[in-house]
């Protein structure tokens, strides 16, 4: 890790469900101990209102948040960059830790649909935040 502070980017494309959740939850979880970096390769207009609802139901509190664009300057200063789909569209860096999760794109879905997504993300986010420790 490049400093104390060990920073996780999360991207996809639109940067307004699967990334804003994992980066919601890695905030949550961590605090400070963690940098918390989120982008998309095609960021939406805005974060989609399901995935905010279903973190409300867990006390994560996303409505603040933006759809960010991904630069290069993101994955440079990020020790970990997590791909959700986001294809070629992300650069590579030799020395960083990737991962891709394979996780259903909650755009255009309902809560019912949505919540375990949400659930399978919070799950690989505390098994990061062990890893990272």
């Amino acid at each position: 890790m490049s400093s104390g502070t060990p920073s996780v980017l999360f991207v996809c494309v639109h940067n307004a469900g699967r990334s804003q959740m994992a980066a919601g939850f890695l905030r949550h979880l961590a605090g400070e101990r963690i940098e918390v970096r989120s982008a998309g390769s095609m960021p939406a207009e805005q974060i989609n209102p399901v995935a905010v609802a279903a973190m409300a139901e867990v006390g994560v509190d996303i409505t603040a948040e933006q759809p960010k664009v991904l630069t290069t300057e993101a994955v440079q200063d990020s020790d970990v960059v997590i791909t959700m789909g986001c294809g070629d569209a992300c650069p590579f860096f030799p020395g960083k830790r990737y991962e891709d999760w394979k996780l259903e794109d909650p755009a255009g879905q309902g809560i019912e649909a949505v919540r375990p997504i949400r659930d399978e993300i919070r799950k690989r986010i505390e098994d990061l935040v062990e890893s990272l420790r």
